[in-house]
């Protein structure tokens, strides 16, 4: 479950910093770090995860 705060934690900083600087790639990579942290949280409270 700790991977799941991490990716999630690094998803609003990474949209946070893309949004000061206001680069639309940054802005993709937040959103896909937020995609992949929502599917690992899903996987886990379904009790698909591999821990």
């Amino acid at each position: 479950m700790r991977h799941v705060w991490i990716r999630g934690i690094l998803a609003l900083v990474w949209l946070a910093a893309a949004l000061i600087s206001g680069g639309a790639l940054y802005v993709i990579m937040g959103m896909v770090f937020l995609i992949s942290a929502y599917s690992a949280w899903k996987r886990e409270k379904n009790g698909k995860g591999e821990d």
